[in-house]
């Protein structure tokens, strides 16, 4: 059967993916952030999956503000980089893995969870940049990314948004989706967005160093508590863009623990700021 053998964090910040692409990775400003996630690559090569799970929130490119999907789940062969207004990353297409996809998503409907298939969108930085931190700059048109990955989009714009105690239900269910597919894939679930941050108003600008370190703390320790933490408290301690963090709770719902197994190994905790006006996280969980 299928497992889940790991959990990936990480911010999904767009200046980032352009810092690469353009080549300013080991300027003064990037430097320290790049070499926070060198680590995590060589992670990724010695621990390389047959799939990744890669929770994520699209950003009006995919979806629009006339249809906005709670929960959807990319079933589609692939995935072309999304053209977010200065054009497409220059970054391999994203080959998916339809079989898994529809088993998780015949599986998570069936436990109740409400999906939106998509057999067909494109993917903007909110996917592509938490890949290109962990796997490195790639030329397109020579190289493709390690693994299949299955894009799953959370609304996390647009209000309502789901609690984060739902996401980590979901995560459960995830797993258990996972662990009932009759082949023997290894497969990651990555949880991005965040840290703390804001884009607009009077409190733009807003990074909680402090709240976003309790919070790794507390995603480690004690993700069930972690989970009934309120909406309001999200936006008032990590801003309106902090929102984005209850999408690392269902990465975290997926790890065996929370059904009773083993505590996870922490393999490599990262955090800075700034990154374009945002704090980066990043933890990778084994189980």
């Amino acid at each position: 059967m299928a497992r889940i053998s790991a959990s990936v964090y990480t911010s999904h910040v767009p200046a980032i993916g352009a810092a690469m692409d353009l080549g300013k990775d080991h300027e003064p400003y990037w430097q320290p952030l790049f070499a926070g996630y060198e680590p995590s690559k060589q992670w990724l090569k010695d621990n390389k999956p047959d799939v990744i799970f890669l929770v994520f929130n699209d950003h009006a490119t995919a979806f629009s503000l006339d249809m906005i999907p709670t929960f959807a789940i990319g079933t589609a062969a692939e995935y072309q980089p999304a053209d977010e207004g200065w054009g497409p990353r220059p970054v391999p297409k994203v080959v998916g893995h339809p079989e898994l996809a529809s088993h998780i998503a015949q599986s998570v409907i069936q436990q109740d969870f409400d999906l939106t298939i998509v057999n067909k969108m494109d993917v903007d930085h909110g996917l592509t940049v938490p890949l290109s931190l962990m796997c490195g700059k790639l030329d397109p048109k020579e190289g493709a990314w390690p693994c299949p990955v299955i894009p799953f989009a959370v609304n996390v714009v647009q209000y309502p948004v789901p609690s984060g105690k739902r996401c980590f239900q979901l995560g459960q269910a995830i797993r258990r989706a996972v662990e009932s597919f009759d082949q023997p894939l290894n497969v990651q679930i990555w949880g991005t967005g965040g840290m703390s941050h804001q884009l607009q108003g009077a409190r733009a600008g807003l990074i909680n160093k402090e709240w976003d370190n309790r919070f790794l703390d507390r995603l480690i320790a004690d993700p069930a508590g972690l989970a009934e933490v309120s909406h309001i408290e999200y936006v008032r301690e990590a801003g309106s863009e902090g929102i984005e963090l209850v999408m690392w709770l269902i990465a975290r719902g997926a790890m065996a623990d929370v059904a009773g197994g083993p505590a996870p190994t922490l393999k490599h905790r990262f955090f800075h700021v700034p990154a374009s006006n945002t704090a980066v996280g990043h933890l990778i969980l084994e189980n």
